[in-house]
């Protein structure tokens, strides 16, 4: 009987014990789910108002440029190439030499930082020791950091004197300078997503090439490289994105001259490296203080700047798809 009566005694606890633990698990599981849907909604929000931000943006480009395209007309803008917005003697809108001088910069920079870029992307990711690598990746993080004045300053005191000299020209703000400057600003920018997209590649793909006999540099090459290419064209085109937005450093080098940045060479015109240029951003910069508010002048900055909105708008929404698309398809591998 005492034995029988103990472990009906043992039962019952056993049973308040699993009731106990069943209501604490149901309980935690409630509050979890509380928090999950209260942090999924946070998001949500959030996002949303990213949206909705981005939205507001382009509705005050579109409303205060308005005036300026419906007097002007939105193909001036594009193809003139006069932009003498206060002249008596016959205004001219054309913003085809700012938007050729931004490209012109942009490329020349992602001439320069593409090849640099993914060379030491795939070092640090394929190659460096860790020791080198921990200490490159901070220093490279650090170079995004650097305020762009400070390196328009650099290129204006520093590097336009050696180009002078190089080109024996009288004047060294040039968009080469602006190019060569603006590459250091993008390094930062290709080299992080493209290091991410390298060593995201599974390590199946880098032991399938070894054991196929497959030196070092030949899966780097024939391997890793393809299918992180994705990744690495996307890293260059937000390095383009954050390149043709950029303003105080391009004020500060490329010399800001209205001219249309052409010559021609063997009679073909192509664009001239070597001489001033002014951008959408600079341009934005140097008139936005003085113009006259509400005037036609104040109007059309505000399609200058649609212009370059729209630019890098579509610039980032291609990266972000690749980038996407890179990921689909080594989670599917």
């Amino acid at each position: 009987m005492g034995l029988q009566a103990e472990k009906t005694t043992d039962s019952k606890k056993l049973n308040q014990l699993k009731l106990v633990t069943k209501e604490k698990l149901t309980q935690k599981s409630f509050k979890s789910n509380i928090m999950d849907y209260l942090v999924e909604k946070a998001f949500f929000l959030f996002g949303m108002m990213a949206i909705f931000i981005l939205a507001m943006i382009l509705f005050f480009l579109l409303r205060e440029g308005s005036g300026a395209i419906r007097e002007v007309g939105l193909m001036e803008f594009l193809t003139g190439t006069r932009w003498y917005p206060s002249s008596p003697q016959g205004a001219g809108y054309g913003a085809l030499p700012f938007i050729i001088g931004s490209f012109m910069v942009t490329l020349g920079a992602l001439a320069i930082a593409i090849p640099w870029g993914i060379f030491t992307a795939i070092f640090i990711a394929e190659i460096a020791p860790k020791r080198v690598r921990e200490f490159l990746k901070p220093v490279i993080e650090i170079l995004a950091i650097f305020p762009s004045v400070v390196l328009g300053f650099i290129a204006l005191v520093i590097l336009s004197p050696i180009i002078a000299n190089i080109f024996n020209l009288s004047n060294g703000l040039t968009a080469l300078t602006a190019s060569v400057i603006l590459s250091v600003m993008a390094l930062p920018t290709i080299i992080s997503i493209a290091e991410d997209s390298l060593r995201s590649v599974p390590k199946d793909y880098r032991e399938a090439a070894y054991a196929l006999g497959a030196s070092k540099w030949e899966t780097i090459k024939i391997i890793v490289v393809p299918a992180a290419k994705s990744g690495i064209v996307a890293g260059c085109m937000l390095g383009f994105g954050r390149a043709v937005g950029e303003t105080m450093t391009v004020l500060m080098a490329a010399g800001n001259a209205i001219d249309m940045p052409l010559r021609e060479f063997f009679g073909v015109v192509v664009p001239d490296f070597l001489t001033s240029v002014r951008t959408l951003t600079a341009n934005i910069a140097i008139e936005g203080s003085d113009v006259a508010w509400g005037s036609l002048h104040y109007s059309a900055l505000f399609v200058t700047a649609l212009i370059l909105f729209t630019i890098t708008f579509v610039v980032n929404l291609v990266a972000d798809i690749l980038i996407s698309k890179q990921r689909r398809k080594l989670q599917n591998d």
